[in-house]
């Protein structure tokens, strides 16, 4: 069942007639989600916003489930004992914003970078896996469907091959889209951990579009194409392995941007018009209007009175005010969990979860 995997670049080719007009067609979308991107004054709201329904979605690929209204809630009160799930999805979160910052502040994405990353998903610093056993399973019918490297030196030397591989252009003059499948390709083949293989493979992906500037913040998420392709995405990746198969692999890695990028357009000029629209109507009804408080409400799906005091720097009793003001005015929805209030931003929540 085992085989020797290849280091990178691949032998075949890998840029056939059908990928370039496939990459064609999704850069076109990925430079318009770039755009409408920018078009949102606090780009902050889209990584914190997006990147919950990413966690959420990749996670659920490892049959971690939650629910939005869980790991919503689970933002402001960590300590409560809500969902396990959810706390498990919040480590992604983590995990991402941390990978952002280090490519934004290094301009590289190194093996030591995947291993902080993923130290960040699973809360333990095990490194790259140094015990053999570690086996790819048919979650239906329990069969070894692969056998990733065994041998710890092997895996530094695969690791040590796809770092330069990310990283070095000169190995590899391709379309960057073309070559962020073949990379994602090579890490799940590699499993370099224990755990959290999956989740870093897709967190991959997107640090290594902002790092190749085709995009400026973290908002393409794949997990929910793969989700919806489950089957498809382990049968191609295998298929890779068993046949060299390169071209399906990459053009449905392809089409999972292009349709990606399309969807992910939509959200955004939704929680644009959303963001509009309460920055209007708070401000033509209230003097307490502020964009301090326009960033509170569209960072987090769920607030409440702690946050709206640390943000704008006001008493409780203020902050309380605000809240309630806005929940009459149909913007929030109040709700209790214990004796904590908390209040739901209606439209955006609508937004995040259709």
């Amino acid at each position: 069942m085992s085989f020797i995997l290849e280091k990178l670049p691949p032998a075949q080719e890998t840029e056939t007639k059908a990928i370039l007009r496939k990459s064609a067609s999704a850069h076109r979308y990925l430079a318009e989600l770039k755009g409408i991107s920018a078009s949102i004054p606090n780009q902050l709201i889209l990584i914190n916003t997006l990147s919950l329904q990413e966690a959420k979605d990749s996670s659920a690929i490892e049959n971690i489930i939650t629910t939005h209204d869980d790991l919503f809630r689970e933002e402001l009160f960590p300590n409560y004992g809500l969902n396990a799930s959810a706390k498990e999805v919040r480590n992604y979160v983590t995990a991402l914003k941390a990978g952002f910052d280090l490519i934004s502040k290094h301009g590289l994405l190194t093996s030591n970078h995947l291993i902080e990353i993923q130290s960040r998903l699973e809360n333990h610093t095990s490194g790259f896996r140094r015990l053999p056993g570690t086996e790819l399973k048919n979650e239906q019918t329990g069969e070894t469907v692969y056998v990733p490297p065994q041998n710890y030196d092997e895996i530094i030397n695969l690791m040590s091959n796809l770092d330069q591989f990310i990283n070095d252009d000169t190995m590899l003059d391709i379309d960057f889209l073309v070559k962020m499948a073949i990379i994602h390709y090579q890490f799940e083949s590699i499993h370099p951990f224990y755990d959290g293989n999956g989740r870093t493979g897709r967190i991959i992906n997107v640090l290594y579009l902002v790092l190749k500037g085709l995009l400026d913040i973290p908002v393409l998420y794949l997990s929910r194409y793969i989700v919806r392709n489950k089957d498809k995405y382990y049968r191609l990746l295998q298929k890779v392995r068993d046949e060299h198969s390169w071209e399906e692999w990459i053009m449905f890695i392809l089409e999972g941007v292009e349709t990606t990028a399309r969807q992910t357009i939509l959200t955004v000029k939704a929680i644009r018009q959303a963001l509009m629209d309460y920055k209007h109507l708070i401000r033509s009804k209230h003097k307490f209007y502020s964009q301090d408080l326009i960033n509170n409400l569209f960072y987090h799906p769920y607030t409440k009175i702690d946050f709206i005091m640390r943000d704008l720097k006001v008493s409780r009793i203020t902050a309380t005010k605000y809240l309630e003001a806005l929940g009459a005015d149909g913007l929030l929805k109040k709700e209790k969990i214990g004796r904590s209030n908390y209040y739901i931003n209606v439209a955006l929540y609508e937004i995040l979860t259709r």
